[in-house]
C-alpha cells in the first residue's frame, strides 16, 4: 500500500503540472471516455484532475483496499459496524430479492405501510370528530427528518394532494407553532419517529402536539391520531399510542439510511405507495451497479475514489453540491448528514488514529442561487474545492425557456471553473473595450480566474421517483466506498451520542442547581438564559 500511495503522490505532482483544459486539447473524444452511465443517470466526470493513468492507480486502490469484499459484507449481512456489533442492510430495505436478508421483516413492515397509506388516500381513516384526516406531521430530528423532508419536497410534482405531509424536527417551539397554526386537529394524523421513543426533540414535540390535539378534542380520546415508527414499541403504547399503528425500526438501519423504510412512510403518504415503491426500484438498480460493475466503470466507487484523491493530494477541505433544480434544494443539507456524520472519525476500524484527514466539509445551495454569493470564491479564491453539479434536463414547466436558461448556467459554471480566464485573455478584452492601458494593466489582475477548478456533472433526463432513488443510493454508496478507502467505520456516530449526553447535564442544571463542575462559560451562560426567563 505504501509503494501505491508514493504512486499517487507522484502522478499528482505530474498533473498539476498540466492544465485541465491541456486533457481535452490531448484527448479529443475525453468526453464519452470519461463518462458513466448507471441507474439512468449520466455522470461526466471529464472535468476532473485525472487520465486514463489516475483510473489505473484508483482500480488498484479499489483490489489494494478490498472493496469488492467490503461491498459484499454490506450486502450479505455481516458486521460492518463493528462498535456496535451491527450490519448495516438499507440495501435490503429496497431489494425484491427473496434471499436478501431480513426480507420477511421487510415485506411485512412494507405491508403495513401500503395498508396504512392506501387507507389514508381512501379516507378510511378518521380523528376524534369522524372526519378523515387531511393533514400529516412527521416528527422527527436527524435521519427520521432529513432524509423523508428532502425526497418529499423533491417529487412536489408527484404528491397526492388528498393528504398534506409536514416536517417537524427542532425543538425550538416556533416551528411546531408554525407548523400547527393553520392545521385543524380534528383532521391531523402525528407521526412520531424515534428509535428509542426517547429523543429529547422529538418526544418534546410530540408532547406538544398531543396537548394541541388533546384542548381541541376535550373528553374525546386522541390515540388514533397518534403513528409512531420506533424500536421501543412498549413505550409507544404506554405513551397512547395503538400496537396496530407502531411500526417498525431496527438496529441494522442506521437513521441517515433509513427513509427506505417505514421511516419513509411520510413520503409514501405524500406520492402513493406506487412511486415509493418506484423510489426503492432506483435505489436498488444502484445497489446491482455498484456490486457488479468494475471499478472503472463503477459511479459509486469512481466518485469515492475522485473525493479521496483530492482530501488526500489536492488538500481539499470541503466538497460543493449544486443541485440545479428548485425541487433538489434539500439535497446537500441531506449529503451533510449522510457524508460528515459517516466520515468525521479520527481513528481507523482498529481504533487506531488515521495517518490523513478523513471526510470532507459538504455544503451547497441550488444553482443559480449561489453563483450571486459564494461561486465567486470558487472561481478566484485560493481553496480547491471540488464541485458536483446535479442538473436535470427535462423539467416540469415543458417548453419554459427558464429551465434552458437554468441548464446553461449550470454548464457554464463547471466550464468557466475548468478554464477559468488568463492574463493575456484579460488584456485581449480590455484593449478591445478601448480602455486605457495604464487603467488595463491596473485592473487586468482583478478580472484573473486561474481555472483548473475540478468539477462532476450529474444529469438526470427527468426527476422522477426512481432516478431519485438512484442518485440517493449513488450517495450512499460513494460515502461506504470512501470508508473503505480510509479504512473507517461509516455506521457508528458517537460524537452525536456525545452532544445528547451534554445537553442531558445542562438541562438538568437548568432546570435545578446549576452543576458546580460546569465550567465557567457554560455556568455563566445558564445564569444569563434564567435571568433573562424570570
Amino acid at each position: 500500500m505504501a509503494e501505491l500511495l508514493q504512486r499517487f503522490a507522484t502522478h499528482q505532482q505530474l498533473l498539476d503540472a498540466s492544465p485541465l483544459l491541456n486533457l481535452f486539447t490531448t484527448e479529443p473524444d475525453r468526453a464519452r471516455k470519461f463518462s458513466l452511465y448507471a441507474a439512468d443517470l449520466s455522470l461526466d466526470f471529464s472535468k476532473h484532475l485525472c487520465n486514463a493513468e489516475t483510473l489505473k492507480l484508483f482500480d488498484e486502490l479499489a483490489a489494494s483496499t478490498q472493496l469488492r469484499a467490503h461491498i459484499e459484507d454490506l450486502f450479505n449481512g455481516a458486521i460492518v459496524n463493528r462498535t456496535e456489533q451491527r450490519p448495516a442492510l438499507h440495501t435490503s430495505l429496497r431489494s425484491d430479492a427473496a434471499s436478501a436478508p431480513k426480507h420477511d421483516e421487510v415485506a411485512a413492515a412494507q405491508q403495513q405501510m401500503q395498508t396504512l397509506v392506501n387507507a389514508l388516500h381512501a379516507q378510511q381513516l378518521q380523528g376524534f370528530s369522524g372526519l378523515p384526516f387531511t393533514d400529516v406531521v412527521n416528527i422527527g430530528i436527524g435521519g427520521s427528518d432529513l432524509g423523508p423532508r428532502f425526497v418529499t419536497t423533491a417529487l412536489r410534482h408527484f404528491w397526492n394532494t388528498s393528504v398534506r405531509v409536514h416536517f417537524v424536527a427542532n425543538v425550538d417551539p416556533d416551528e411546531l407553532t408554525d407548523t400547527l397554526a393553520n392545521l385543524n386537529p380534528a383532521t391531523t394524523l402525528i407521526i412520531t419517529a424515534s428509535k428509542s421513543f426517547n429523543t429529547l426533540e422529538t418526544l418534546t414535540n410530540t408532547q406538544a402536539a398531543r396537548h394541541w390535539l388533546q384542548t381541541a378534542a376535550g373528553e374525546h380520546n386522541v390515540d388514533a391520531h397518534f403513528i409512531a415508527i420506533t424500536s421501543n414499541s412498549a413505550k409507544a403504547v404506554a405513551f397512547g399510542i395503538p400496537q396496530s399503528q407502531v411500526f417498525p425500526m431496527w438496529d441494522w438501519v442506521g437513521g441517515r439510511y433509513s427513509l427506505w423504510s417505514a421511516i419513509g412512510l411520510p413520503i409514501a403518504i405524500a406520492v402513493g405507495w406506487d412511486n415509493f415503491h418506484a423510489l426503492l426500484q432506483g435505489a436498488a438498480a444502484m445497489d446491482t451497479h455498484y456490486r457488479e460493475a468494475s471499478f472503472t466503470e463503477n459511479m459509486p466507487a469512481l466518485l469515492a475514489a475522485l473525493e479521496w484523491w483530492y482530501s488526500n493530494y489536492w488538500h481539499a477541505h470541503s466538497a460543493l453540491v449544486l443541485p440545479y433544480s428548485h425541487r433538489l434544494r434539500l439535497f446537500p443539507a441531506f449529503l451533510q448528514q449522510l457524508s460528515m456524520e459517516s466520515l468525521g472519525k479520527s481513528v481507523d476500524v482498529n481504533g487506531n488514529s488515521v495517518t490523513t484527514h478523513t471526510g470532507l466539509v459538504v455544503w451547497g445551495e441550488p444553482g443559480t442561487n449561489g453563483q450571486h454569493s459564494f461561486m465567486q470564491l470558487l472561481h478566484q479564491g485560493t481553496r480547491f474545492i471540488p464541485v458536483d453539479f446535479i442538473a436535470v434536463a427535462h423539467g416540469e414547466s415543458s417548453g419554459d425557456v427558464r429551465q434552458a436558461h437554468l441548464f446553461a448556467n449550470c454548464l457554464s459554471q463547471s466550464r468557466a471553473l475548468m478554464t477559468g480566464k488568463s492574463l493575456a485573455q484579460v488584456q485581449l478584452e480590455l484593449a478591445a473595450a478601448g480602455v486605457d492601458a495604464a487603467e488595463a494593466q491596473a485592473l487586468a489582475p482583478h478580472k484573473v480566474h486561474p481555472g483548473n477548478r475540478p468539477s462532476s456533472t450529474i444529469l438526470l433526463e427527468s426527476l422522477t421517483p426512481a432516478r431519485l432513488g438512484a442518485l440517493l443510493a449513488l450517495y450512499e454508496h460513494k460515502v461506504h466506498a470512501l470508508s473503505v478507502f480510509w479504512n473507517i467505520n461509516a455506521f457508528d456516530q458517537w460524537g452525536v451520542e456525545l452532544g445528547k449526553q451534554s445537553a442531558s447535564v445542562i438541562f438538568n442544571a437548568i432546570k435545578t442547581q446549576p452543576d458546580a463542575e460546569l465550567d465557567g462559560s457554560t455556568l455563566q451562560l445558564i445564569g444569563d438564559y434564567k435571568s433573562a426567563n424570570q
